[in-house]
């Protein structure tokens, strides 16, 4: 297949390294991903300013946006190769829950999809992570299973894979997404010149974290594999929401 690499660690990030390897072993892949770490660009696009890229000796395309305008340049006319799929990843670090509303990771395939790709997301869960090779195997096998067997048009992967060697995974299960608990307050501070600035604080833990969710099988040494879906419409909600606007005009 033809695949379309991104993440939103940066273009030479070690998880992005990792899994363009272990895909080309099989596939062509195509990789362009920002230029420096985007984390948390979540699903931004660059509309005030063009955008550049450069390209390195070996063919990777280092974009100066987000992970949205990597794939978005590679599949609105930056490229003329007709991908079969976009992959994200492999990130440094979990997005699990409440994560995906912010990962720039997931946002990258998010876009895929909109665009009418077969996307993933893979995410390795730890900080420092140490296995990145048994992400990306997990990775190339489900990558060889929507070759195969494709999913609905609508339906995007986000894999999380615990960080430990491919040996002692637990099996793979499909999952919600659980939720955190609120973040931690921000960090106040000053700048060189005493002016205050602030860091974000870190995420919350786990809150709805049970059987079922994303974060429970990880605990569980198992791959986390949750279907999203592009629509963010409540359509449980269509009905009673529409009795409470009535008296609005």
């Amino acid at each position: 297949m033809r695949i379309l690499l991104s993440n939103d660690d940066g273009c030479i990030a070690p998880g992005l390294v990792c899994l363009r390897d272990q895909l080309r072993r099989h596939h062509e892949v195509t990789v362009v991903a920002p230029d420096r770490n985007r984390s948390g660009a979540s699903n931004s696009l660059t509309l005030s300013k063009p955008v550049r890229v450069q390209e390195h000796a070996d063919g990777t395309m280092c974009v100066d946006g987000t992970p949205t305008d990597c794939v978005h340049l590679a599949l609105t006319g930056m490229l003329d190769t007709p991908f079969d799929m976009v992959v994200s990843g492999i990130n440094c670090g979990s997005n699990l829950g409440d994560d995906t509303l912010y990962s720039g990771t997931v946002a990258a395939a998010m876009e895929g999809r909109f665009l009418g790709y077969s996307a993933v997301a893979v995410s390795c869960c730890s900080p420092a992570p140490e296995h990145y090779e048994t992400s990306a195997r997990v990775a190339e096998r489900i990558v060889e299973r929507l070759r195969t067997h494709p999913l609905a048009e609508n339906v995007i992967l986000n894999v999380n894979v615990p960080d430990v060697p491919f040996e002692a995974l637990a099996g793979y299960e499909v999952t919600r997404l659980g939720n955190r608990h609120r973040a931690e307050p921000v960090i106040p501070t000053t700048d060189p010149r005493g002016r205050p600035i602030w860091w974000i604080g870190a995420a919350g833990s786990g809150g709805d974290a049970g059987p079922g969710t994303d974060f429970h099988a990880i605990t569980q040494n198992r791959v986390s594999i949750t279907p999203l879906l592009v629509d963010l419409t409540r359509y449980a909600a269509m009905e009673s929401v529409s009795v409470w606007a009535r008296n609005l005009t």
